[in-house]
């Protein structure tokens, strides 16, 4: 009697981390991530990035002098998290991100006044800058985000 309920309990057991393993909570692969190579290092304290120098400082690095950014990204927003923890984002909108281009002229993720938010100009859409969900707005996809590795002294950002 004693086996025939371990053997149920196992069962039960066994059906639902089967169950619990299969569902799928993530947000669908994003088809918009640039196919670019980013593989930069920086160094967070240093004046030439002054911005970083404490909690909650962010800059866009395609907008530092002597920084390249290879296309097709259109650039990193750097985001100091905490004393260690720092978030590198895209600044490609992560939906429909050709919607408002014209030309020459390519549609950028921006902070500025909206901190602590990133938006998107062409359609008005806010991200949080802490983990980049949707905060408001249209889209299904969160902020396209890189690897960003601080080992104390040098920031490595790459995907």
């Amino acid at each position: 009697m004693i086996r025939k309920f371990y053997f149920l309990g196992l069962l039960v057991v066994f059906a639902v981390l089967l169950t619990v393993s299969s569902c799928k909570k993530d947000t669908p692969s994003n088809p918009n991530i640039p196919d670019v190579n980013i593989n930069v290092t920086i160094d967070p304290n240093s004046s030439l990035f002054i911005q970083l120098n404490t909690v909650g400082g962010w800059l866009y690095l395609d907008e530092v002098p002597g920084m390249y950014i290879p296309y097709p990204s259109r650039g990193i927003i750097v985001y100091r998290q905490d004393v260690n923890l720092f978030k590198a984002y895209e600044r490609q909108p992560p939906n429909d991100p050709f919607r408002c281009d014209k030309g020459n002229s390519l549609t950028k993720l921006v902070v500025g006044d909206n901190y602590p938010f990133v938006k998107d100009t062409c359609t008005g859409t806010l991200y949080s800058i802490l983990d980049g969900t949707i905060f408001s707005g249209e889209g299904v996809y969160p902020l396209i985000e890189y690897n960003a590795f601080y080992d104390g002294g040098l920031l490595y950002i790459n995907n």
